[in-house]
């Protein structure tokens, strides 16, 4: 059984990665995190007090990390300091914090994905494929829209997409359209468009729940690692 902490468990994503970690005989949660200001950080869910200091993690196999960049870098130093195994789906990250989450790679496994949803990663996949296989005459355009508590635009998955159509093409994406209205979990588009034809590939979320399936997928996954970077495509087996 798979020692579990989850970070943010008073989150949207949390909340969902939290309540379906409890029904899932693989896992004990063990540890929840949250940060020390938050209104709810004083409870208990499932019997299980909350954890504001981030060497709760001490003794767990693996932390899910769904939160802020800040909050994220913290609890990767307890990580590399008590050999706990990661999932981050963290996003808005700088490169200098990148940089750190690669750098602990070389002391333990984490699976780092701007998105944890099965449905998205094939979207990557296909992505990747039109990217290749279209001619260069053809014109990429790309737009998200999510919920207006999500302070980072574009959302990692849409700058996700834009990597994987440059690198795999000479196609550049000139812009990419960002909406943040009322409480949509998530909606990704991507149009390649030419004077013959029109492609058009989108992902719509319904619930966080696919994200969060997707998290304890990578989870079960990375416990058995001893180092490295890692994908959803790795966990997926899509590369």
């Amino acid at each position: 059984m798979i020692k579990l902490a989850v970070s943010g468990c008073q989150g949207r994503m949390g909340q969902r990665i939290t309540h379906l970690a409890f029904g899932d005989n693989d896992f004990k949660v063990t540890v929840l995190l949250e940060h020390r200001d938050h209104p709810k950080a004083s409870e208990n869910i499932n019997g299980i007090s909350i954890s504001t200091g981030a060497d709760a993690v001490k003794g767990c196999d693996v932390l899910i990390e769904f939160t802020t960049p800040e909050a994220t870098i913290a609890h990767l130093a307890a990580c590399v300091k008590h050999g706990v195994k990661m999932v981050i789906g963290t996003t808005g990250l700088s490169t200098d914090q990148i940089t750190q989450i690669q750098q602990a790679t070389k002391t333990i496994p984490i699976v780092f994905s701007s998105n944890m949803s099965v449905g998205v990663n094939i979207l990557f996949n296909v992505t990747k494929q039109l990217a290749q296989k279209t001619p260069q005459s053809y014109l990429v355009k790309m737009s998200e829209a999510h919920h207006i508590h999500k302070k980072d635009a574009p959302s990692g998955t849409a700058k996700t997409l834009a990597e994987i159509i440059e690198k795999n093409s000479a196609k550049k994406v000139p812009s990419i359209e960002s909406i943040r209205e009322g409480e949509i979990v998530g909606d990704h588009t991507v149009i390649f468009d030419s004077a013959e034809d029109t492609i058009t590939i989108s992902h719509h979320a319904k619930s966080r729940d696919i994200f969060a399936k997707g998290a304890l997928v990578a989870a079960k996954f990375v416990v058995n690692k001893k180092s490295g970077l890692f994908t959803m495509q790795d966990v997926l087996g899509l590369n």
